[in-house]
């Protein structure tokens, strides 16, 4: 089961990204965009995910739902956190991350990281 501190470090340490709690929610921005985000009592992780390949996540796994209505306009599923394990969700965070880096930053970190963000990324 995966919980929100197997991940807040990534939201801290990769580059660009950054932590901030907005009306009692955690969420990981880069600039002015969000792109990881968990519901109030932490339960529900909502990531960057791209539009054309989230029906059939979301049809083929059911630890994945759509979000509200109001926000099929974003690149955004949602995923129960006691559904997934520490490394999947680490994996979530750091592909979501790539939807609003600069491919070149994104290509860095594969370099310093070839085999993903592991089990304690720092």
């Amino acid at each position: 089961m995966a919980v929100v501190d197997d991940v807040l470090p990534l939201g801290e340490s990769l580059e660009r990204s950054y932590v901030v709690t907005v009306r009692g929610r955690l969420k990981f921005r880069v600039g002015s965009i969000v792109y990881v985000a968990f519901s109030q009592d932490e339960s529900v992780m909502g990531f960057a995910f791209p539009k054309v390949e989230r029906a059939d996540l979301v049809a083929n796994d059911a630890r994945f739902h759509l979000p509200a209505e109001s926000d099929m306009r974003f690149n955004w599923v949602h995923a129960t956190m006691a559904e997934l394990d520490a490394d999947e969700a680490r994996e979530l965070v750091v592909e979501a991350w790539r939807m609003v880096v600069p491919q070149r930053v994104s290509r860095a970190y594969d370099l310093v990281h070839p085999h993903g963000p592991g089990p304690r990324h720092a």
